[in-house]
Parts: C-alpha cells; structure tokens; sequence
C-alpha cells in the first residue's frame, strides 16, 4: 500500500517522484473525512502502484490554501505535476476507483 502523510515539508519532493499522485484532503473534525478514509485506504491498497495521500487540512493551511480548498473531505488527482480533477464530497468505492481508472489512462500533453 502506497498511502502517505503530505505536508508542506514532503509536498515538492513526492510531486517529483510521482506521476499520479491522489490526495484526500481532510480534518479530524469532519465527519464525512472520516466515513471516506476507509474507502480511500481500500483504494490505495488496490493500487499499490499509485501514491496516495492523506493532507490535513489543519496542519497544512499553507497547502490547503494553495490549492484553494474550501470544503472538505475534497479528492485531488495530479498527474505529471497537473491537477487533472478536484472534487469536495465523499464518494462511494464504486465511484472512486471508476475516477482512478480514468485517471490512469489520461493522457497529460507537454505544453508546446
């Protein structure tokens, strides 16, 4: 399972060793963040090969803001260092590794 901690420390560094790149943003006061976590732990166990990762959305305010979060718990998928999806709300397994797979196949162009 590929499932880490992000932070603004590790952020740069797992960005450039990482073509696909998953992100759960969250906070331990949310409650639907929580029904989530198991589904994305589940995901990132089925895709060993896919970094998956967890921000907090209250230690990392820097990121969060960065990457204007505004709700939360909110799914980030960046591929070849380009947010290719970003979407608040938890979603049912189904749905999750339907967006992964699609992930995976999308091609990300240099730009010219």
């Amino acid at each position: 399972m590929s499932l880490v901690e992000i932070t603004q420390a590790n952020f740069d560094d797992l960005l450039e060793k990482h073509d696909l790149l998953i992100i759960d943003f969250w906070a331990n006061w949310c409650a639907p963040c929580k029904a989530f976590a198991p589904v994305f732990e589940q995901m990132a166990t089925e895709y060993p090969d896919i970094l998956f990762g967890k921000l907090n959305t209250e230690k990392e305010q820097a990121l969060s803001q960065e990457f204007q979060v505004r709700s939360i718990p909110l799914v980030m998928i960046i591929k070849q260092k380009t947010v290719v999806f970003a979407e608040a709300g938890a979603m049912p397994a189904s749905a999750f590794k339907e967006l992964i797979e699609q992930a995976v196949a999308l091609k990300v162009e240099e730009p010219q």
